[in-house]
């Protein structure tokens, strides 16, 4: 059989994919949803000879009666069930090494995550220094918002005007 870093690494895939997607998973169960990626990102199903099909069925055969998950005990012997299958040119434990191979080390892949681009007019409606009027006074130089001061109107008591550019000038002129 494969050698023991091997298996380490084929247990360490087999807790990885057990607990993706699934907050409350403890890694030391699989689901067959999580069976079914797994095969399917470690390229254990070639679209020929190993099926979504054979796999579930592989996961029906070796899990319990009454069961809705496999441990790593089950799990190694639902592969040890698909090795002839993927791999038929070769002797049973030649195939489940070549298997394990496949398998151990490998990581849950997400594919169809989105990511977000600013581009077009994403990028120039949220570009604070083209803001003009009223919006304007809701961001700072660097375009952080100024939180609560920027919404709210706050009473000025100065007497000025508002937006009036020279107050507080009036001592200096009087002064003189």
């Amino acid at each position: 059989m494969a050698g023991s870093a091997e298996m380490a690494s084929l247990e360490e895939s087999f807790r990885k994919f057990a607990i993706y997607g699934d907050t409350k998973a403890t890694g030391q169960e699989m689901n067959g949803k999580n069976w079914a990626k797994l095969c399917k990102d470690c390229k254990v199903t070639d679209g020929k000879s190993v099926t979504g099909t054979d796999v579930d069925i592989v996961f029906s055969k070796v899990k319990g009666k009454t069961a809705r998950v496999i441990n790593y005990e089950e799990f190694k012997k639902a592969l040890e069930e698909l090795a002839p299958k993927r791999f038929k040119d070769k002797s049973k434990e030649e195939a489940y090494e070549a298997i394990c191979q496949l398998v151990a080390g490998k990581e849950p892949i997400n594919v169809g995550v989105t990511k977000a681009k600013t581009v077009g007019a994403v990028e120039r409606l949220t570009d604070t220094s083209k803001y003009t009027g009223s919006h304007k006074e809701r961001f700072d130089e660097t375009g952080k918002g100024k939180g609560k001061s920027g919404r709210e109107n706050i009473v000025d008591t100065s007497g000025y005007v508002s937006a009036y550019k020279n107050a507080g000038t009036y001592d200096a002129k009087v002064k003189k």
